[in-house]
């Protein structure tokens, strides 16, 4: 008897990754000065499709000081459904923070739980049944996980490198099946152009991912147009041989919400894309610092 192996993408298409930086690259977390922020993202993928992929992420990351230093910290959630499997991920983030030259260097790590779970309940194998290969009740597997990277930022732009999946996390899937995830590297990068008009500019992103067998890249322009404590976006991201996505976002004081539809330029069609909502919300960590209170001693004498 030979057990089965299976290799596998684990992670998820976000197409609002410039906004969940924090799922791609963990010394990202803690960017925001002195603010608490909290993010989530839901994608509904290849509508039209049985058992389509839908795909939930929920974090939050904070920075803080300690012994004179930068830090940040950062938890997330993932959970994927893909026909008969689910995928979840949960871990924490931390990040060392150290000016360099006109900017920010951050040095990340991460570790968390990787778990995959299978149900074949309701699925007809036909001849296959006997297959020991294949499982034939709810299985579900766990390891650790474990990634890396760098980020720096300037007034201006910004740069951030990342490798996930370190260990090549293999899982237990039964006696007989296991489900292997690969390691992918990201290399994530912004560029703000200001423009003639001060409430006006464009915003440039560009996100190039592979796990040594498949590369996907994405190209994305933006417009983002700022009134008082306002700002309004839409753009477009060009996926060369994959897909064309616009996306449109308002935040308005401390909260963001966008929406996204990517549109597959294979064969698939315009009417099975894939529609994502995201949305962030930021805090002033000084609101929940405790107010010193005064205290007056009456004496009698």
């Amino acid at each position: 008897m030979v057990p089965a192996d299976a290799w596998a993408q684990f992670d998820a298409h976000f197409n609002h990754y410039w906004e969940l930086q924090g799922y791609y690259h963990p010394a990202a977390v803690g960017l925001t000065e002195n603010q608490l922020a909290v993010y989530g993202a839901y994608s509904m993928q290849l509508l039209g499709f049985k058992h389509a992929p839908r795909t939930m992420l929920f974090g939050a990351d904070m920075p803080f000081t300690l012994f004179g230093q930068q830090h940040g910290v950062g938890v997330s959630f993932f959970n994927e459904g893909i026909g008969l499997f689910r995928n979840q991920l949960i871990r924490g983030q931390y990040a060392y923070r150290v000016k360099l030259g006109r900017g920010r260097l951050g040095i990340g790590l991460q570790a968390g739980l990787l778990q995959v779970s299978f149900d074949p309940t309701g699925i007809n194998l036909g001849e296959e049944t006997n297959d020991e290969a294949f499982p034939t009740t709810a299985e579900n597997g766990s390891a650790v996980d474990v990634g890396v990277g760098v980020h720096y930022s300037q007034a201006r732009w910004y740069a951030a490198l990342s490798a996930q999946h370190l260990t090549a996390p293999r899982l237990s899937l039964g006696e007989n099946s296991y489900f292997k995830v690969k390691p992918i590297v990201y290399l994530t990068g912004g560029y703000n152009i200001p423009t003639r008009r001060p409430l006006l500019f464009i915003q440039t992103v560009v996100q190039l991912q592979n796990d040594f067998v498949n590369t996907r890249l994405d190209v994305t322009g933006r417009l983002l147009y700022t009134y008082r404590a306002k700002t309004f976006s839409g753009g477009v991201t060009y996926s060369p041989g994959t897909s064309v996505t616009m996306d449109l976002a308002a935040t308005v004081r401390n909260v963001t919400l966008g929406y996204a539809y990517e549109w597959y330029t294979s064969k698939i069609g315009l009417a099975n894309g894939s529609h994502e909502l995201v949305m962030r919300y930021t805090v002033d960590l000084s609101l929940f610092k405790k107010s010193r209170a005064l205290h007056k001693s009456v004496r009698i004498l």
